[in-house]
């Protein structure tokens, strides 16, 4: 490895206008390390050979002139390290971002703070790269016109780790498949995660928080999403975990927590003869634990705790069957039975029925009421007297008594 440090230093007294590490880029041998010194470099840059640029504590500051991407990657063996990125254009046709990665593999962006930049780090046709430690937000505009921290686009097999994103839009997954999303934290965005027509990628042990929406997975397949935890994803389009046209997924061992819908099922899963399996997941204190959106049958929903929602589930389709999906071991708060030989399951099934008389609870007007004292006693006296036979939305033969272990 040959470090090109020596040309840099000579070259940090011209002024930032003169672009002197572009030059360096240009000047220096392939697989060389380039490491900056603290100082301010005229971004903008182009990187078409492999190359390390590192630089310490992010005092080297790559800057932008507020137009275009500041820093575009078209060599694969490319590593940044310990950068400052700053201002890239505010263009969304032309994506704007802090780092552009195109058509490339085996490249690292590490340890990077990226700020005042539309999109964070774009990844275009890119695989087998490394994105990690990277701390991430978007220009000051309003959340539907900030660009995406993270977008992925036909990239396949990366590992996108402990990332700290936060004010910028969404981190998008869209056509790209086998990737390792875990350990990142996101907060005050709108998408935490927004997969679609994606497939095989691994999401484990994120954390996000006060986002619009927190992991939604859209026309995609064969995922796992593991130990995640979202919370206070509020607001008319505020959701936990969104699954439509989903098929062969593992949801299991998350916490979804604070949210308007905790769980919410559209069309999944999608493909014949597929099923998804719930399992071990805390659904807690959201306004609609689980919310069903048009026909889904054949999920399995084993060992959740689901607890402390106002709302336990919502079914908003009057043609859809949550019977055809299957419950089993899971801990309802309101469950009514008891366990007399004290095996921790309940002696009678755990029926939830839908009354006609709430039908009017759906009207957002009236949600503004939900959890108040006069909407207790009306669902009270619609279970004690209804005017209609109620409709059965779920039986879980064998319920849990306990919740097992805690948060």
């Amino acid at each position: 490895m040959i470090k090109f440090s020596a040309l840099l230093l000579s070259l940090l007294s011209l002024p930032l206008w003169a672009n002197i590490l572009q030059e360096a880029i240009n000047n220096a041998p392939k697989g060389s390390k380039l490491e900056l010194p603290k100082g301010v470099y005229k971004g903008n840059i182009v990187i078409d050979k492999p190359l390390i640029i590192e630089g310490k504590n992010h005092t080297a500051v790559i800057e932008g002139d507020g137009k275009g991407t500041v820093i575009t990657i078209k060599s694969p063996f490319v590593s940044l390290k310990n950068l400052t990125i700053q201002k890239s254009g505010g263009e969304h046709e032309k994506v704007a971002a802090g780092i552009k990665l195109l058509n490339v593999n085996n490249c690292n962006i590490i340890n990077c703070k990226l700020q005042d930049v539309l999109f964070g780090i774009d990844v275009e046709n890119s695989s087998d790269c490394n994105i990690s430690k990277n701390y991430i937000t978007s220009k000051p505009f309003s959340l539907g016109l900030r660009g995406d921290a993270i977008r992925l686009w036909y990239s396949n097999d990366n590992i996108l780790s402990e990332n700290h994103i936060y004010k910028a839009r969404d981190f998008v997954v869209w056509y790209s498949h086998g990737n390792l999303i875990e350990k990142n934290f996101g907060e005050f965005g709108r998408y935490s995660l927004h997969f679609m027509y994606t497939g095989k990628n691994i999401v484990k042990n994120n954390k996000f928080s006060h986002n619009s929406v927190g992991i939604f997975f859209m026309y995609s397949q064969d995922t796992v999403a593991v130990n995640n935890t979202v919370k206070n994803s509020l607001g008319t389009t505020g959701l936990g975990i969104g699954m439509k046209d989903c098929s062969n997924y593992t949801i299991e061992g998350n916490k979804i927590l604070y949210c308007a819908r905790g769980l919410y099922i559209d069309r999944s899963p999608f493909e014949p003869d597929t099923v998804n399996h719930i399992n071990d997941n805390y659904i807690l204190y959201n306004s609609e634990g689980i919310h069903f959106h048009s026909l889904s049958l054949n999920n399995i929903f084993k060992n959740n705790v689901i607890k402390g929602n106002i709302e336990t589930v919502v079914n908003d389709s009057y043609n859809m069957k949550v019977t055809q999906n299957r419950w089993e071991g899971n801990y309802w708060d309101n469950y009514e039975g008891f366990d007399k030989n004290g095996d921790g399951v309940g002696d009678t099934p755990y029926n939830l029925y839908y009354y006609a008389d709430k039908m009017w609870l759906l009207n957002p007007n009236v949600k503004f009421f939900y959890g108040s004292p006069v909407i207790s006693i009306l669902n009270f006296l619609a279970k004690l007297a209804p005017i209609s036979e109620p409709i059965k939305l779920l039986t879980d033969k064998y319920p849990k008594i306990t919740e097992g272990k805690r948060l």
